[in-house]
């Protein structure tokens, strides 16, 4: 499968390069820095410069174009302002879903966070608070377009840079806590394994470290 990976230079999207190449999937890592290139090279992927916060939906699409899968792990990260909670978290995931439509790939996967739908708890940081808004609005605008996108919001836990475990809680609604990165781009890689209209189109599912493995959380998640 061809799979288009927006925030292709971030902690999660390499790591999900390097398993879906490593499965015989074709990688693409939408990156904003041509500097990046070698790393995503290095992962397996194809490396693709555009930036989500200045492209039109029709240059966006002509990226998309004849994939089987986009998925959304972009974020304007640690240390950026409130402003581009907005521009890259908020509005990049619907650019990309706008493309998507555009160019005719259904199958879309956005990296989310746990506990969005509750929204920012009162006198939270006000950059903080727009990352969760920022994320809650990203997913309401994927929710609306079941008719068009066969999508599935996956929200993590605190997310951390141990090694894989392998093992995970995942469902419509679990516990927070945290889950390592490796594990979330496994999850993710077993999400994009269903078929395009698969059980995992519609879904919203929290992710965190549990005790069971991901083959089997996967499994009973969706059935």
């Amino acid at each position: 499968m061809r799979i288009v990976i927006a925030g292709g230079h971030g902690k999660i999207a390499l790591r999900l390069e390097r398993l879906l190449a490593a499965r015989g999937d074709a990688p693409v890592a939408l990156i904003r820095d041509p500097a990046q290139a070698d790393d995503v090279r290095a992962a397996g992927a194809e490396p693709v410069v555009i930036d989500l916060e200045k492209a039109t939906v029709t240059e966006l699409s002509e990226k998309v174009m004849d994939a089987d899968a986009v998925v959304f792990a972009a974020g304007a990260g640690p240390g950026s302002g409130a402003e581009r909670k907005w521009t890259v978290d908020r509005d990049g995931a619907v650019l990309l879903a706008d493309a998507a439509s555009l160019a005719g790939t259904r199958r879309y996967v956005l990296v989310s966070a746990i506990g969005v739908d509750d929204g920012p708890a009162p006198g939270s940081d006000p950059v903080w608070a727009a990352y969760v808004q920022a994320k809650k609005e990203a997913d309401d605008d994927l929710r609306t377009r079941g008719e068009v996108l066969d999508w599935t919001i996956l929200r993590p836990g605190r997310l951390t840079d141990e090694p894989g475990t392998g093992l995970v809680r995942l469902g419509p609604s679990v516990p927070k806590d945290e889950v390592t990165r490796d594990d979330v781009a496994a999850v993710i890689a077993a999400l994009l394994a269903e078929p395009a209209s698969s059980r995992s189109a519609g879904r919203v599912l929290d992710l965190v470290g549990g005790e069971t493995p991901i083959a089997e959380a996967v499994e009973g998640a969706l059935s």
